[in-house]
């Protein structure tokens, strides 16, 4: 999942360009695909053979799917799954231009921000036929993962694959120089009036180009060294998954006005907006980056020279920093705030098979797998993300256990039941259209909290 989110504001812009080309060119797929969108479907995965095509993003799972790959293969000789990987930044061009084309692969990995298009441009095969058929049980993943992928239809349009949350990395180094215990990390507070034990901290761990600290007189916020929070790509848009959505979490707000599938955006609500304004206040003291200085930077990149003694990111992000050379790294949950509790935005991948799909008999059988115990398993067992199967999940912690990480700041969210589902509506681009530039106008300084009303007027409004 690396890059996945950081990247999400641009794909879903662009997914609005893309939607009224493909609602131009008729909306169905290529090959037999047509329209319905794979409505009544039975597919017959008893007949599965030949090759299948299976598209991913992420690197890093690369090696995880050919090992799943290849046991598919010894359980299915007729059938050849062929990877292929594109970067994030090609991944979602290439794929919606192969549904226009009719070259798009059987299968794909797919993400909650952008399948309630794909479904209202009739391009996924609904599961639920052949997944009744062949016996397939839907209640094996963590809990909530699979109803996600579930369209306002009531069809299942994705298995899932894996799932994630938001913890706080940190510099040790960092830490001990400012004297702080690692302990001190794991339960801090924050609040919107004066930002806590959480905000005490950060200021603590920032320091000016003469050693001054955050809290210490004299302190120069113009001329900082280390930040005491790192800002992860920017304002985080209309969705701030990695950058402030695990405080309006945990300040009693949510995003619609039910998930998924809502039809009404709070952002105009007071309990966001002064999250928010207590949010760019830690850029205007100093104690975080401006979005301008992150912007087109990668956070791991930054952390990596010492500017960060701490920064929220996703789980996915975990071997990337533990990876970095010359800097250990802990992990601490994210605060607890106003509700009595901390949060994180619970996201999750799943994999689909296109409406136009060549092997359909095939892409059902290699999407079952994918979303079986012998493939989550495998890629548990490799440690790059966490997948939806728990105990998927356990062989995930074990592996990283086993590499001296600890992850349970990022499962504590979900064995405390702190987590919040992802946002699914529709018009996902057109609304990150909408409150990417406000959130930026927010966080640079140009516009007051309050300007947030008015974008989600215009949010709403999509919804007629």
């Amino acid at each position: 999942m690396a890059r996945m989110r950081k990247k999400l504001g641009a794909v879903l812009v662009g997914a609005a360009a893309l939607s009224l080309t493909l609602s131009a060119c008729g909306g169905g797929g290529g090959a037999e695909g047509g329209g319905g969108g794979g409505e009544g479907e039975v597919i017959d995965t008893s007949t599965a053979s030949g090759d299948v095509s299976y598209w991913l993003w992420d690197a890093n799972q690369l090696p995880a799917y050919q090992a799943c790959a290849d046991k598919f293969k010894q359980a299915n000789p007729n059938i050849n799954v062929k990877i292929t990987q594109y970067g994030w930044d090609d991944y979602w061009a290439k794929l919606t231009n192969g549904f226009i084309a009719g070259d798009a692969p059987d299968v794909f990995t797919d993400h909650l921000a952008k399948y309630p298009e794909f479904v209202s441009q009739q391009q996924l095969v609904a599961l639920d036929e052949t997944l009744t058929k062949d016996g397939f049980n839907v209640n094996q993943y963590q809990e909530g993962l699979a109803d996600l992928w579930k369209g306002q239809d009531g069809k299942r349009y994705g298995l899932p694959k894996d799932f994630d949350t938001v913890a706080i990395f940190y510099n040790k180094k960092l830490v001990s120089d400012a004297g702080v215990k690692e302990a001190d990390l794991q339960n801090l507070q924050w609040n919107p009036q004066d930002g806590g034990t959480y905000e005490k901290m950060i200021a603590h761990l920032t320091v000016d180009e003469s050693g001054k600290r955050g809290d210490e007189p004299g302190f120069d916020k113009t001329k900082i060294k280390v930040y005491g929070l790192g800002l992860d790509g920017g304002s985080g848009g209309g969705l701030g998954q990695t950058q402030w959505s695990m405080y309006t979490g945990s300040n009693n707000w949510q995003f619609t006005d039910k998930n998924p599938w809502g039809t009404h955006y709070n952002y105009d609500q007071p309990a966001f907006q002064q999250t928010i304004a207590w949010f760019r206040s830690l850029i205007d003291k100093g104690y975080m980056p401006s979005v301008e200085a992150t912007t087109g930077q990668g956070s791991s990149d930054i952390f990596a020279a010492g500017k960060y003694a701490m920064i929220t990111n996703g789980s996915w992000q975990t071997n990337a920093f533990f990876d970095l050379k010359g800097i250990e790294v802990g992990l601490a949950p994210t605060p607890v705030g106003p509700s009595g509790k901390r949060a994180s935005m619970y996201n999750g991948l799943a994999d689909s098979i296109w409406v136009g799909a060549k092997n359909k008999p095939g892409a059902a059988k290699w999407v079952e797998f994918l979303g079986s115990p012998d493939c989550q398993n495998i890629v548990g067992e490799q440690a790059v993300v966490f997948p939806a199967i728990p105990e998927a999940t356990e062989k995930a912690k074990a592996a990283w256990k086993a590499k001296n990480i600890d992850v349970t700041p990022f499962t504590i969210q979900i064995d405390e039941k702190t987590t919040f589902l992802f946002p699914i509506t529709d018009y996902a681009s057109q609304i990150e259209g909408i409150m990417e530039p406000a959130m930026d106008n927010v966080l640079t300084g140009k516009a007051p909290p309050e300007s947030l009303t008015e974008a989600n007027n215009q949010v709403n409004q999509l919804f007629g």
